[in-house]
């Protein structure tokens, strides 16, 4: 049942961003708009649709791989903040990811990790032709 709900997880990511827009509102090499000292090393911004704003939609870090798919989220959390938060990442190379992650975990505040698309799929998924 994992590797059911695991594959669901990431069919279900997939339908969101193939029908969203993204709306990129930090683009790469730009400075974070409250620490001047933090660059985004990708574009920056979220799936925007009709019944989203920024403020409610899903964030997410595009690079510059084609062709792009969702293949991983960023799991944060910030002591400051006191919060949590999950990021996709999308169309990015290993390279991009690497910097992603070091722009993230840069403070000893917040503090992220990966959580990458499996590369399993279940026998129901399989063709039989």
């Amino acid at each position: 049942m994992e590797l059911e709900n695991n594959v669901f997880f990431w069919q279900k990511m997939d339908t969101i961003a193939l029908s969203s827009k993204i709306q990129i509102v930090r683009p790469k090499d730009t400075s974070h708009p409250d620490f001047a000292n933090l660059v985004y090393p990708v574009d920056y911004g979220c799936f925007m649709d009709m019944s989203t704003t920024e403020s409610d939609a899903i964030h997410v870090y595009r690079g510059t791989k084609k062709p792009a798919m969702v293949q991983a989220v960023a799991v944060s959390v910030d002591i400051l903040k006191r919060d949590m938060d999950v990021k996709v990442i999308y169309g990015c190379t290993e390279e991009e990811e690497l910097e992603i992650l070091r722009f993230l975990n840069q403070t000893d505040y917040q503090k992220c990790f990966l959580v990458h698309r499996g590369k399993s799929i279940p026998n129901w998924a399989l063709s039989e032709n």
